[in-house]
Parts: structure tokens; C-alpha cells; sequence
């Protein structure tokens, strides 16, 4: 069993971490970046290593500086959490090679499905649906161009290496090819270091739905069924939900047979995601096709969504299947409940094109609502950063009935008080109240399209017990002699 974790992530996920260490009684150990030398996880920690200045380069994917960390801690596992090193292979095999265990697949998986292309080509011989599409020998502009032609407009050009929407460009018709090409290539090779390109049809309009599945070293693999990722902005994921709503049960069971098979096909081990594109127009809720998008080799933002419905506790399964124990439970012991829905709140201006916001929270209350989680990384008085992701916390609810959870989400949202930055909960608001969100007839365009008004909407009238929270900031304010201007206004911005 693992003894001693150090967790190279930051934030929530890496308070997430501690927590189930604690649990297991597995030591854990922090490591921070020169900012966050108070931030809570240092703090929630066992012990904590100082591993590089503000800049991520030189800190949280500072490969050799985290693996230092675990060395001079006497660490014997790394999580990686997600994003940073969570998906890099060559992280994952310098673990291998320092003897201390990655939390996550081996160094092999990790190299196999972080390529795009690679990745098709692996669900392709396992009988998996992908999307249909072509990677050119050639790799030059007019290689690419005449790839585009063949597979048919609109169509996208995506980075081999490629996440998040980065590196991706649509293409409308030939006349667009070569600047979408170029546009491509440069921010692949910036963000990924890797300029290969691939070309894929679009579909238009799709829902995107994921599959949770994880793996043992004793070959067992299971799902935990799924969730609806279809609420994005930019390709960034917004809202997610379980179980999705508007697929039919023998189109939720295709799906997650299919996971598990490309699961299976990839020899995977420990958490991972199938991530599917389910094409609504071509078929009804039962029947609709589905191509595989690509294989999150880590743990998923939204993870807590799969553990509210199946009571599973993920990150501890995490570490146990590290340690080389079986999955903690049979495919036939997972079974679903109720319905649960995560929003993701950043700091961020709504109003400013999404601007990340940065600067200190003066006033930050969680709501205290029946049903609600909420996995956060800040607290107040802290400084949210510029060199890190804006995101302050995931609000989650959980209720027998689809209905019942959103309105539990809204009343949660409407009670969550933040002073100092910007943040996005009162466009979040907007979202799940709106019609089309409430039927589930939503897809991947939904937020860059109907609900890009919504951004410049003034901020509801501020409910009593809110109220409340902000007289009492006020009075602890006016006691201290450093002026503040949030102590002055009277006004309040979710």
C-alpha cells in the first residue's frame, strides 16, 4: 500500500487528494508554487515542498523539480490530479524509472492515447465508431487541403496532440483551408510542441457524452455510466450531468458497452474517460450514432457528478488500484441513483468576453443547501492568481429527479456571496434556468450560440440570507482602518 503521496496539483483537486489519503491513512505531501505558499492544500497537508516561482513551467510542470519533491520528502506515489503533468507520458515513465508510483495509467497507455491519431487508430481496430476523418501522409499545406476535400465540408483540422479545443480550427470550404492549416499548426506547436495535424468531419450540433470507466492491474475493467458534458463554451466544459437526459436506454447501453471494449482494447488501468460524440440528428434518443472523440487518461473535472449517482469514491479507488488491489467493487454492485448536475464556477467576467479575473476574495460564503457539494480550492482572503486556472470551485447537486436538482443547484447559486473578482454564477444561473436546458434540448453550440446574450444580463436582486452575509462583511470592515471599496458599495455582482 501506498505510504507517503506527494500530490503535484494544486487547488481543489489536490485538497480532494489529501482528503482521501487521509482516509486511507496514506501520508500526504504538498508542493507549491511561490504564491501559494498560504493557499489551503499547503495547508491540509501532512508536509509541503517549495517547487518553483509563479510561472507553471517552473513549478507545477516542472517535472524535475516535482520528482526532487518526492525524493527529498521520501514520497513513494505522485498523483497528478488533472491537467498539468496528469496526461504526460514522459512524467509518467520518470516516475517509472525513480521507482515511485504515477497514480494514473502506465507511461505506454499515456503515449498510446495522448495521440490523436494513434488513438483513432486503436479504436478503429477494436470495432469502436470514430468519427469519420483522415490523417495525410504529407503533411504540408496542399497535403492537408486535399485531405479536407476528400473527407467533405464543413470539416475541422485538429493537432495530433491536442485538448481543450487548442489547435483545432473549423473549415467551412476550400477557400479557407490554408489559413485554418497554418492557424492550427502554430498553436499546436506552441501548446503541445507537436505540429501534427489530422482532419475530421464535423458534426453539427452533436451531444457530448462521456463514459467513466476504470481499470486494475489484474485485467478487471468496469464503467460507471455516464455523463453529458454537451453544456461548453469554446469547447471548455461548463455544466455536467448524470444520467444524461434526452438518450434512450439501449443507446445508454451501447455507449457504455463501447467504452468499456476501447477501454479493454487499450489495456487500461486506474480512472480514466471514453469521451463520445452521440449525432442527435441522425437518429431518435434509441438509435442515434455515436463516434469516439478521444480517452481522458486521468481523472475527470466532473468526476464528483459520477460520484454522487453511484456512491463510488473515485480518488480512493484511485490510490488502492495504484497500491496493485483489485477494483473495490463488480460491474454488478455499481448501480445508479437519483440524478446529480455539477456547475463550475470561475473567476471570470461574463460580460468581458469571459475575462479571468484575478485579485483578493474579500467575502466568500458557501451556500448551505440539502443536497449540495462543493469541491473548492479557495477561501476568503485569498488571492485568486493569473497563472493559474480561474477555476474557485464546482458546485454540485444531487436529487432523486432531474427537476429537483436543478432547482436545488439554482437555490445553491442564488446563496453563494463571492466580493472581490468576478465571477461567472449568475451567467450559470442563467444557463440551467433556461427552457432549453430544463427539456435537455442542448448540444455542444448551445452556449456559443442562444446563450451568448446572456452574458450581459444584469445580476438578479440579491436574496435576504445573501444580504445578510454582505451587512456583516460590512460591519467587520468598517472596523479596520484600511479603506476598502467593497465595504462602501452597496451593490452586489455574483
Amino acid at each position: 500500500m501506498i505510504k507517503r503521496l506527494l500530490v503535484a496539483n494544486r487547488g481543489e483537486i489536490a485538497l480532494r487528494v489529501i482528503a482521501a489519503c487521509r482516509e486511507l491513512g496514506i501520508e500526504s505531501v504538498a508542493i507549491f508554487s511561490e504564491p501559494d505558499r498560504h493557499a489551503r492544500h499547503v495547508l491540509a497537508a501532512d508536509r509541503a515542498v517549495a517547487v518553483g516561482p509563479a510561472a507553471p513551467s517552473e513549478s507545477y510542470l516542472n517535472a524535475r523539480a516535482i520528482l526532487d519533491a518526492a525524493r527529498s520528502s521520501g514520497a513513494d506515489a505522485v498523483h497528478p490530479g488533472y491537467g498539468f503533468l496528469s496526461e504526460n507520458a514522459d512524467f509518467a515513465a520518470r516516475c517509472e524509472q525513480a521507482s515511485v508510483v504515477f497514480v494514473g495509467p502506465p507511461a505506454s497507455v499515456l503515449r498510446q492515447l495522448g495521440s490523436k491519431i494513434q488513438a483513432r487508430r486503436l479504436m478503429h481496430a477494436a470495432g469502436v465508431p470514430v468519427v469519420p476523418g483522415e490523417t495525410p501522409t504529407s503533411q504540408s499545406d496542399d497535403g492537408l487541403a486535399a485531405a479536407l476535400k476528400r473527407v467533405g465540408f464543413p470539416a475541422l483540422v485538429k493537432a495530433a496532440a491536442g485538448g481543450g479545443g487548442k489547435g483545432m480550427r473549423l473549415v467551412s470550404s476550400a477557400n479557407e483551408a490554408a489559413a485554418a492549416i497554418q492557424a492550427a499548426r502554430r498553436e499546436a506547436l506552441a501548446s503541445f510542441g507537436d505540429a501534427t495535424l489530422y482532419v475530421e468531419r464535423l458534426l453539427e450540433r452533436p451531444r457530448h457524452i462521456e463514459v467513466q470507466i476504470f481499470g486494475d492491474v489484474h485485467g478487471s475493467i468496469v464503467h460507471l455510466f455516464e455523463r453529458d458534458c454537451s453544456i461548453q463554451r469554446r469547447h471548455q466544459k461548463v455544466i455536467e450531468e448524470s444520467p444524461a437526459p434526452s438518450i434512450g436506454p439501449r443507446l445508454r447501453d451501447r455507449l457504455l458497452s463501447t467504452a468499456v471494449r476501447a477501454a479493454s482494447a487499450a489495456e487500461y488501468r486506474n480512472a480514466g474517460t471514453v469521451e463520445f460524440l452521440v449525432d442527435q440528428r441522425a437518429g431518435s434518443p434509441e438509435d442515434a450514432p455515436f463516434f469516439f472523440l478521444e480517452m481522458n487518461t486521468r481523472l475527470q473535472v466532473e468526476h464528483p457528478v459520477t460520484e454522487q449517482i453511484t456512491g463510488r469514491d473515485l480518488v480512493l479507488a484511485q490510490l488502492l488500484v495504484a497500491s496493485g488491489q483489485p477494483l473495490p467493487w463488480l460491474q454488478n454492485q455499481i448501480l445508479p441513483r437519483g440524478c446529480a448536475i455539477e456547475a463550475r464556477v470561475y473567476a471570470e467576467d461574463p460580460a468581458n468576453d469571459f475575462l479571468p479575473q484575478a485579485g483578493r476574495v474579500l467575502l466568500y460564503r458557501e451556500p448551505k443547501v440539502p443536497g449540495i457539494r462543493i469541491d473548492s480550492g479557495v477561501t476568503e482572503g485569498d488571492d485568486v492568481s493569473v497563472h493559474y486556472d480561474p477555476l474557485i470551485a464546482k458546485v454540485i447537486a444531487t436529487a432523486e429527479t432531474r427537476e429537483l436538482t436543478i432547482a436545488r443547484l439554482a437555490a445553491a447559486l442564488r446563496a453563494y456571496p463571492i466580493l472581490g473578482i468576478r465571477t461567472n454564477v449568475a451567467f450559470l444561473l442563467r444557463v440551467i434556468e433556461s427552457d432549453a436546458f430544463r427539456t435537455g434540448n442542448v448540444d455542444t453550440a448551445f452556449l456559443d450560440t442562444e446563450g451568448a446574450s446572456w452574458a450581459h444580463e444584469e445580476p438578479a436582486d440579491i436574496p435576504g440570507h445573501v444580504r445578510a452575509a454582505l451587512r456583516a462583511h460590512e460591519a467587520k470592515s468598517d472596523q479596520v482602518s484600511v479603506p476598502d471599496p467593497w465595504a462602501r458599495s452597496r451593490s452586489w455582482r455574483p
